[in-house]
């Protein structure tokens, strides 16, 4: 499991949206769940094997680099619908 916290649980709702829409590359081997919890995005992984979790990681951490850095750069403007 990892917590990430937003500005807002605004922008950590808009992140979850926009995470979410792309589903796992093997769907039989890595299962994601993501919630928020108030301001926090989390994110639990299970995989069968910890080479595909350390992919897995790395992949949903630049997913969470790219919301973020829009986010920035749109700031209050973003929104999701």
């Amino acid at each position: 499991t990892i917590r990430i916290p937003f500005l807002s649980s605004h922008h950590a709702t808009i992140a979850k949206n926009a995470i979410e829409v792309d589903g796992e590359l093997q769907p039989h081997a890595v299962k994601r769940a993501l919630t928020v919890e108030e301001d926090v995005l989390v994110a639990t992984f299970t995989t069968l094997t910890i080479r595909l979790a350390r992919l897995v990681l790395n992949a949903y951490l630049e997913n969470v680099d790219l919301v973020v850095r829009t986010l920035q750069e749109f700031g209050d403007e973003a929104s999701y619908s």
